[in-house]
């Protein structure tokens, strides 16, 4: 097999698998998003606040 046979082979192979995918429908991904935003906006909080705490922690370690 050449080169372009390989290539269309695995266009088709892969095309013909696309149609195998349960995709999500539009109410889906719009939970999904608010889900990942508020985990996101959660963590980067709780990131924050130990970093606060760290520094003032090493702070007043090194005197300043």
């Amino acid at each position: 097999m050449n080169v372009i046979s390989k290539s269309t082979r695995f266009v088709k192979e892969a095309y013909a698998e696309l149609g195998k995918v349960k995709w999500f429908s539009k109410q889906e991904v719009i939970q999904s998003t608010i889900l990942v935003t508020v985990v996101v906006v959660l963590v980067a909080i709780y990131v924050g606040l130990i970093d606060l705490i760290l520094s003032k922690f090493i702070s007043m370690i090194l005197g300043g």
